[in-house]
């Protein structure tokens, strides 16, 4: 079984038990790439991002030295919590993917919760 295959698993089972326990609150999803770190907060009732942000907004892209480390991964977390907090939500399901809740992944769930986010 090759390593994306497994990778895919994984986040499949995460996303089914973050259905279960949804309960109607939208989603704050999160994507590492080597270079970049995004986050997106989606309603999944009407199948519509609410709120994004990445280490490629114009916002951020100046202010980091790189997009792949915890402090592009925390400035994201803020950035996505104040865009949500804009758009009316206040609590959402942490959706870590396939990704192991550690390092990045952790740094931006931190900031998402400082900013105001709770789940």
């Amino acid at each position: 079984m090759a390593i994306k295959d497994t990778f895919e698993r994984r986040r499949e089972r995460t996303r089914i038990r973050l259905r279960k326990l949804a309960n109607g609150r939208p989603r704050l999803s999160v994507f590492r790439s080597s270079q970049h770190i995004y986050a997106q907060v989606i309603d999944d009732v009407s199948g519509r991002t609410v709120a994004a942000a990445s280490t490629i907004d114009k916002e951020l892209k100046g202010t980091l030295k790189t997009g792949a480390d915890m402090e592009a991964a925390k400035a994201v977390g803020l950035l996505v919590a104040k865009r949500a907090k804009e758009a009316g939500v206040g609590a959402v399901v942490f959706d870590r993917g396939g990704y192991l809740y550690h390092g990045r992944v952790k740094a931006l769930a931190d900031a998402a919760r400082e900013g105001g986010l709770e789940f």
